[in-house]
């Protein structure tokens, strides 16, 4: 058995090593030191903590008995929320009719898959995607975490994986972070001011950064891409689609194949199509039964 090691003391450049590695890489150093210096943004070891302690309990689980997913996410059928999702379909009519022009992907998927991640943009997160992401990045560094993983009866094999994985998820999140600094410079965006989800995904689409600059796609002409934006939700949305597999005349099964790609959930991609069945009209019984 092995005790992990005890946290160390944060000093005042808590952020150093990580402005130097994106120095290094090409980011104008003066911008950065102007930008971590900022009082609003800190260092959490807890963003990177929950997530090991989430990846921990699942390993530990292995051979446990697991609870079912439940088949749908049914409070996304309430008629409230359809309403909602009518609404766009119809303010957003002509952004949902190009991306459907371009890349193939219904009007009623498209706002479906945008109603489940952010409530068509009511709900795109309240955490600062620059922090989270570098906070995640600057984790890499496993003393800063192990004060807070759950576990102290780890065996030197378990001590060993979670080292591992920590600093694995330590480098996604720094690919992540200079995306978004590439992003926000493109789209004009403060970087300290874009709002995200717990681990960094960011606008109605909830991209990770990466994504962002990938797929990211530019309907209003304004010259920038913007993923607060609906219309260039939309089309950025269908472009990753599309670019995932999407294509006319997919059969059901295929369809909800390439919406797996977005999220890894077959309650997730259940409940779009669900949800895009509802707003064609479709399974009307069925809802008029729940209902």
């Amino acid at each position: 058995m092995v005790l992990l090691l005890p946290s160390v003391a944060l000093a005042q450049g808590v952020w150093d090593p990580l402005t130097r590695r994106l120095a290094e890489d090409g980011f104008d150093p003066v911008r950065l030191n102007g930008l971590f210096s900022r009082s609003e943004l800190r260092f959490d070891p807890l963003v990177m903590a929950r997530k090991m302690n989430a990846l921990l309990e699942v390993k530990l689980s292995v051979g446990k008995p697991k609870s079912e997913a439940p088949e749908l996410y049914v409070s996304y059928l309430n008629p409230f929320l359809l309403m909602q999702a009518r609404g766009f379909l119809d303010t957003q009519r002509t952004a949902l009719r190009e991306a459907k022009l371009r890349y193939g992907v219904p009007e009623e998927v498209l706002t479906a898959l945008l109603l489940v991640e952010t409530k068509l943009g009511r709900n795109v997160g309240s955490k600062s995607a620059l922090a989270t992401l570098a906070s995640m990045a600057l984790a890499g560094d496993f003393s800063l975490v192990a004060p807070h993983i759950e576990h102290r009866d780890l065996t030197p094999e378990l001590a060993l994986w979670l080292r591992w994985r920590t600093a694995q998820k330590a480098s996604w999140a720094y690919k992540e972070l200079k995306a978004l600094l590439i992003y926000a410079k493109s789209a004009g965006y403060d970087p300290a001011t874009i709002p995200g989800s717990v681990y960094g995904a960011i606008g109605i689409c909830q991209f990770m950064p990466t994504n962002a600059v990938r797929y990211g796609a530019d309907l209003d002409g304004d010259g920038r891409v913007d993923l607060f934006n609906p219309l260039d939700a939309v089309l950025s949305t269908a472009r990753f689609l599309s670019a995932n597999g999407w294509k006319a005349n997919l059969s059901r099964e295929r369809q909800m194949a390439v919406l797996y790609r977005y999220n890894h959930s077959h309650t997730y991609t259940r409940t779009i199509m669900a949800v895009a069945d509802r707003l064609r009209g479709e399974d009307a019984q069925a809802s008029e039964n729940d209902w």
